[in-house]
């Protein structure tokens, strides 16, 4: 069975988690270390993936608004469109080789999409896949985005789980490109509150059933420890 390190990386922008990533994929890349599994919560932000093509085509709001509202904008090198990071969002962050589960993304997409549709059963939440659009939906709403890359078949980025985001947020793009449907949260759904501390571990719990996998925890510093030796 596989290992994983799981990190909660806590709150931290944007830019310093994705060059974590690349790094952290480097070791896994290389041998050096097993999987990854990074969780954070980001400041409000929004990424815009390889889908939209260096466009900002469905970002709605312009540069006043988003000062106002303290968004930052991201062109990355994930799949999608433009999403939505911020506060009361668990993002995830898995770094697998997929040697180790089937060298194939879609599957990957799937499991991701499983992994967090069994933790939000655990909160009595029902939801579903709506192809062809990737992600995870209850009913007409997104409630988790996925977006990922994958490079000589080490993943990169992840999942966005709201879990009680500002919701007024999405209202300033397209979320994913997709028009027609909505955004919701666990906080919406349950009509109560719901922190992440509750929701982190059952998703890893799911993650590590999903990709049968065994968890060790790690701290930002022991693995920036484990970089430096």
């Amino acid at each position: 069975m596989p290992t994983a390190w799981t990190v909660d990386l806590g709150s931290m922008a944007y830019q310093p988690a994705w060059d974590l990533q690349r790094r952290v994929g480097q070791k896994v890349l290389d041998g050096e270390w097993p999987d990854v599994v990074l969780t954070v919560e980001h400041p409000p932000v929004y990424t815009v993936g390889r889908a939209a093509h260096g466009t900002l085509t469905n970002l709605l709001w312009d540069e006043d608004h988003l000062q106002a509202e303290g968004i930052e904008v991201f062109q990355v090198d994930r799949g999608g469109d433009i999403t939505y990071h911020g506060p009361g969002q668990l993002v995830g962050y898995p770094i697998l080789n997929l040697n180790r589960y089937g060298r194939d993304l879609h599957l990957y997409l799937r499991r991701l999409e499983d992994a967090l549709i069994r933790a939000l059963l655990v909160f009595g939440i029902e939801a579903g896949r709506m192809p062809p659009h990737t992600g995870v939906w209850v009913g007409n709403e997104k409630i988790a985005a996925i977006g990922v890359k994958a490079s000589r078949w080490v993943t990169q980025h992840g999942f966005a789980l709201n879990v009680d985001p500002n919701l007024a947020h999405f209202s300033g793009i397209i979320p994913c490109g997709i028009q027609d449907k909505g955004v919701t949260s666990m906080r919406r759904l349950l009509d109560r509150p719901v922190t992440l501390a509750e929701v982190r571990p059952v998703v890893l719990e799911k993650l590590a059933e999903v990709f049968s996998l065994t968890l060790t925890t790690k701290t930002l510093s022991e693995l920036e420890m484990s970089a430096a030796g």
